[in-house]
């Protein structure tokens, strides 16, 4: 009973998977600096407050600010903007506004991420 109540704590705290943190060296979220998961999370902090595309399974594109994920790969953006695959019946039109918008992960197609030193918006 108890074991399942510490499950059930660490997942409504949003854990991301087991942490270590006995006697060994960590940082502050109790990880090796060196681990794969420690990396990973460094990778999405540099992404964060970037303008980025994703594209969906429907053939929607959506453009817009990422501000989190989370262990089931679901994005937030901010100031989102939906685009709709352009089709035979009728042509591409003006984007639809969203604002915040949270993308399911198992959605996803593709992720690009614009590039910050560029005038024009261009995508990786």
């Amino acid at each position: 009973m108890a074991a399942a109540a510490a499950a059930g704590q660490r997942e409504e705290n949003g854990s991301c998977g087991p942490r270590g943190g006995g006697g060994s060296p960590a940082d502050s979220d109790g990880e090796a600096p060196d681990s794969p998961y420690a990396r990973a999370r460094r990778k999405l902090e540099t992404l964060l407050n970037r303008n980025m595309r994703i594209r969906m399974t429907d053939g929607r594109t959506l453009v817009g600010c990422f501000l989190c994920t989370d262990r089931d790969c679901n994005v937030i953006l901010g100031s989102a903007q939906e685009y709709l695959k352009a089709s035979d019946s009728f042509a591409a039109s003006e984007p639809r506004v969203l604002g915040l918008a949270m993308v399911p992960g198992h959605h996803i197609v593709s992720i690009e991420v614009e590039l910050e030193n560029l005038g024009s918006p261009q995508y990786l």
